[in-house]
């Protein structure tokens, strides 16, 4: 059984370098439970293009698929009790799920998803560009939820430009949501974006003033490291991933015959945050 004092997860910044990795740790130094150890870390150079800082397209997000199931593998044979893959395309889930074990993987989507739909029962996602409805869409179908999902706001803005000029990114996420709520009827915000970290109580607190009614936003960063957590928590009542049909791990004999996952992926930059006193 695990100890509620000794939870372990990562935060992976799927990217070959470790711009965001503070932005990320700063998030989970303030709202991870005390006992919890968390490590952000992002991929080395020889993993994902150094350069490349978004994976707003298709073709970035194809060059991280290979290291975020290395990842997972990894935090399956290393003690850790979930991976959070920091990207709202939830980019390589199903195939990090499948290699591992006893680390629970999570992401952005799913989890500001399952956080929206226990407080409300609609929900808008805000989105940087128009470019990634399409793909956030189809992901939201695929979980189930087209019935619950109110709309999609842009507000024109690339992934690196949210915290360039933070007064200006509040009153584009205002503007959206209020369009959201009046437009679509959304009971609940989602940001769209793990680097719209931050911003989500100053936006609730302007719509209960603006509107005179709460109404809950919901940071993807937060929801997917919570969950995280969580996930560590359940493995005590027994709750772990399940090894049937379409979560069935390959076999061990194949992965040494096809010399995969015979060494330990090599991280890049890594932040270590520790357990705190109560």
């Amino acid at each position: 059984m695990l100890d509620y004092s000794d939870i372990h997860v990562m935060y992976l910044n799927p990217l070959g370098n470790s711009n965001y990795d503070r932005t990320f740790a700063d998030m989970i130094k303030t709202y991870k439970y005390p006992k919890t150890t968390a490590y952000v870390t992002s991929f080395s150079g020889d993993y994902a293009p150094a350069a490349m800082d978004n994976l707003e397209f298709r073709t970035y997000e194809s060059f991280i698929i290979n290291g975020t199931v290395e990842a997972a593998r990894y935090c399956s044979t290393n003690g850790f009790d979930a991976l959070v893959i920091g990207c709202f395309y939830d980019p390589a889930l199903a195939d990090a799920r499948e290699i591992s074990d006893e680390a629970v993987i999570v992401a952005p989507c799913q989890s500001a998803i399952d956080v929206a739909l226990k407080v409300s029962n609609r929900f808008s996602i805000i989105i940087g560009e128009d470019k990634w409805e399409d793909q956030m869409r189809q992901t939201v179908y695929d979980y189930g939820y087209r019935d619950q999902l109110a709309s999609f706001e842009s507000v024109g803005l690339r992934v690196d430009d949210f915290h360039k000029d933070p007064e200006v990114t509040k009153e584009k996420l205002q503007t959206a949501a209020l369009a959201a709520i009046a437009l679509h009827r959304a009971e609940a915000i989602i940001l769209g974006c793990t680097l719209e970290v931050g911003f989500f109580a100053d936006l609730q607190d302007f719509l209960m003033k603006e509107t005179g009614v709460f109404t809950p936003v919901i940071d993807s960063s937060i929801a997917a490291f919570k969950a995280g957590e969580h996930a560590a928590i359940h493995k005590t009542i027994g709750w772990k991933n399940s090894r049937q049909f379409g979560m069935q791990p390959p076999p061990e004999e194949e992965l040494k015959r096809f010399n995969i996952f015979q060494r330990d992926i090599k991280f890049g930059n890594q932040i270590v945050i520790h357990p705190t006193s109560d």
